[in-house]
């Protein structure tokens, strides 16, 4: 199932998640852009989310104000769907209106091959940036080894270029693929140092000695952080 958490504050786009794009709610434009794929939920904190939901015949959990993050937000919104122990889960941002379905369908498979594998507790994906790209903070890099399973993600300029020009930067994307078993192993994980510094949560599996394991994606696609990247996707996309 890919569940969508839509936290309807935000102090740099307050309500972005109900933002007009060409007549219809950022959220929903999201849940229909991968409802091919499989089942499709929105988690949510607001009763305004739900009824917009139900409007578009689109599955929505209203789920607590105090989650800090959006995996909270989905475990329990997995939780009150009863979903299996086994059940692959993809959570995709509610702010990712314009994601490729191919994108989403690759972390779906590599969660299920991984799947059976205790020590990778998460799966997500990444696309190759250039080294100014590299320098936004907004933008997150992963390092990963020859098996594409993370070594670190940070906002810093990682592998740091010491000597020479580089530009193979692996540009994280924010899409994460769980069993409901992993998601729940990864929610009763305590709070780690690394994520708080850094603010990517992350960072969580990997201080308590867990696996991300990555593939590389091809997509034009970014998150929706403040108006003026909604304008700039809506010329990217000459959607008027």
């Amino acid at each position: 199932m890919i569940i969508i958490p839509a936290r309807i504050g935000s102090s740099r786009f307050p309500n972005k998640v109900l933002a007009d794009i060409a007549g219809t709610p950022m959220v929903i434009r999201t849940a229909q852009a991968v409802s091919s794929i499989d089942k499709v939920a929105i988690a949510t904190d607001s009763q305004d989310v739900i009824d917009i939901a139900r409007e578009y015949n689109i599955k929505a959990v209203l789920t607590s104000t105090e989650h800090q993050s959006g995996t909270d937000r989905i475990y329990e919104a997995s939780t009150k769907l009863g979903l299996d122990d086994n059940e692959i889960i993809i959570n995709v941002q509610g702010d990712e209106p314009f994601i490729e379905k191919e994108v989403v369908e690759a972390i779906f498979n590599l969660t299920q091959k991984n799947s059976s594998n205790s020590k990778i507790l998460m799966n997500s994906c990444y696309k190759y940036i250039t080294n100014p790209e590299a320098d936004d903070p907004n933008i997150v890099k992963v390092v990963t080894d020859d098996n594409d399973i993370a070594l670190y993600f940070s906002r810093a300029k990682v592998p740091y270029p010491r000597d020479h020009h580089f530009d193979n930067y692996k540009g994280h994307i924010g899409i994460y693929g769980f069993t409901k078993k992993s998601l729940e192993q990864f929610c009763k994980l305590s709070a780690s140092p690394l994520e708080d510094i850094e603010k990517l949560e992350q960072l969580r599996a990997l201080y308590h000695g867990f696996e991300v394991a990555m593939v590389e994606v091809e997509t034009q696609s970014f998150g929706i952080d403040t108006p003026e990247d909604l304008e700039r996707a809506l010329k990217f996309y000459n959607i008027n």
